[in-house]
């Protein structure tokens, strides 16, 4: 513990001196570019035995890399994110507050590929719990034996919404649209208590909706005001921890009792980003195509050689999900009264979403969900799944990205056809999982995660499965 210390120190003396003594001076750091490559860091690092650089560009400081991003970089999202990875590296991290936490502009050095503003195409499909009913929520059963499943998505646990709105965009006073959309699964084990699940989760992302029109129309009301010169209160976009909060303490305030997991993302065409918070075992996942001809190795797909791989839409991103121990998600809820829970926390609050922001390009494909389908469908099927919705409705030919840029070049966005087919992949996806959960006869992610944790489980997750499906495009539909 002492190695390093100088004679008669001990490690609570170094404690109590200043960060000054042991800083390096600005004039002495080293600091790489943007454009340069990760090999010429690493390299530099390398030299000099030093774990991270500031990378600056026009003497601006873009951001650090360090010796773990570069380690990771080389990972599969899957390796990442999900529920598995976060039980087995960062169950503890919480996230940060949305109290002191800003969204981040992009990049300096990536502004210039944002000339135009990208927009998105939207489609729900849900489906709930496939034996729950109006007498019983059959959530508990195991042999669910024969007979029709349920197809009313009334009877499900499961809420969402998905609003789009325009505002002033402070820097160049044109309109901004903005997307606001979320997921929330009510947690079933209320019923125990008398207490139907439905009405937190449902509740709390009406909540949510309704924030997002009234600062809409405050946003708009300031506006007129502004060119009146009458004055009125600041507000400013409302981030998606924010929304949660705000919506929390509305369903609390008319003492609807329950909890839920919850995922809130707002998606901004203008600025080519997507900020989310997700607290529990709901997700988003960011589908692109990679062009391995072109990515550097770091970016490229290996396990599959190059001439076996007939395309390249690949997983570039997974939400963490958080929990506190499996199957036992982070969640924020309401008893009807205050409990001193000091000893052992009852809920989460939203400051203890996952938060964070993801640079969106064209063509994307997201898809935001409730774990009825991350419980029952890998991601390599939902990326399979996508591929062919992609390949049937014609937005890529043969896994060929080169025809997809030309078409975008030559003006043909397929904006319309995207508006018209994008129910359909979320569809897809909700089917998918509503199937392999009834198969007995295959592990399903949560059965394997199940045994991995020491719980016999074998099969599927019968639960109820909401799924926003999210295709970004180049033109307005």
């Amino acid at each position: 513990m002492n190695r390093g210390l100088k004679d008669g120190e001990d490690g609570g003396e170094i404690l109590e001196k200043e960060v000054g003594e042991f800083m390096t001076p600005i004039s002495q750091v080293i600091y790489a570019r943007p454009e340069e490559t990760i090999g010429m860091c690493r390299m530099i690092m390398a030299k000099l035995g030093v774990k991270c650089l500031p990378i600056l560009s026009s003497n601006q400081v873009e951001g650090l890399v360090t010796a773990r991003d570069m380690s990771q970089f080389g990972l599969e999202a899957t390796e990442k994110g999900g529920k598995k990875h976060y039980l087995s590296t960062i169950s503890e991290r919480v996230g940060l507050s949305h109290t002191s936490t800003s969204m981040a502009e992009p990049p300096r050095y990536l502004r210039s590929h944002m000339q135009k503003p990208l927009f998105i195409n939207l489609g729900l499909a849900e489906l709930p719990h496939p034996f729950k009913t109006a007498e019983s929520c059959g959530m508990n059963r195991r042999d669910f034996g024969a007979g029709e499943v349920t197809q009313d998505a009334d009877f499900s646990e499961d809420a969402n919404f998905a609003i789009k709105i325009s505002i002033p965009d402070t820097t160049t006073d044109e309109p901004r649209d903005l997307l606001y959309a979320g997921v929330a699964d009510g947690v079933g084990s209320w019923r125990e208590y008398g207490v139907d699940p439905r009405e937190f989760s449902h509740r709390l992302m009406a909540e949510c909706e309704n924030l997002v029109r009234e600062s809409s129309c405050k946003q708009k009301k300031k506006k007129r005001c502004q060119k009146t010169t009458a004055v009125v209160d600041d507000f400013r976009t409302l981030t998606p921890a924010e929304l949660l909060g705000k919506a929390y303490e509305r369903v609390k305030g008319d003492d609807i009792v329950g909890s839920s997991t919850a995922c809130v993302a707002m998606f901004d065409g203008v600025r080519h980003q997507l900020h989310f918070s997700n607290l529990g075992d709901c997700g988003i996942v960011v589908l692109r195509h990679i062009d391995s001809n072109v990515a550097g190795a770091l970016k490229r797909e290996s396990r599959i050689p190059r001439e076996l791989r007939t395309n390249d839409l690949r997983v570039n991103f997974v939400s963490q999900q958080q929990l506190r121990s499996f199957n036992h998600p982070y969640q924020m809820g309401w008893t009807g009264k205050d409990v001193d829970d000091k000893e052992e926390k009852l809920f989460e609050t939203a400051d203890e979403c996952c938060t964070s922001s993801i640079q969106i390009r064209r063509g994307d494909i997201i898809i935001m969900a409730t774990d009825g389908l991350f419980d029952n469908v890998e991601l390599e099927d939902v990326t399979k799944i996508a591929l062919d919705w992609e390949k049937k409705n014609e937005f890529i030919k043969r896994g060929d990205m080169a025809e997809r840029e030309t078409r975008w070049r030559q003006g043909s966005s397929m904006t319309l056809k995207s508006s018209e087919v994008v129910g359909d992949l979320a569809s897809a996806l909700v089917e998918r999982a509503r199937e392999n959960s009834l198969n007995k006869s295959k592990d399903s992610p949560f059965a394997i995660l199940a045994k991995e944790n020491d719980v016999m489980w074998t099969g599927g997750m019968p639960d109820d499965c909401t799924v926003l499906a999210m295709h970004i495009v180049g033109e307005k539909a």
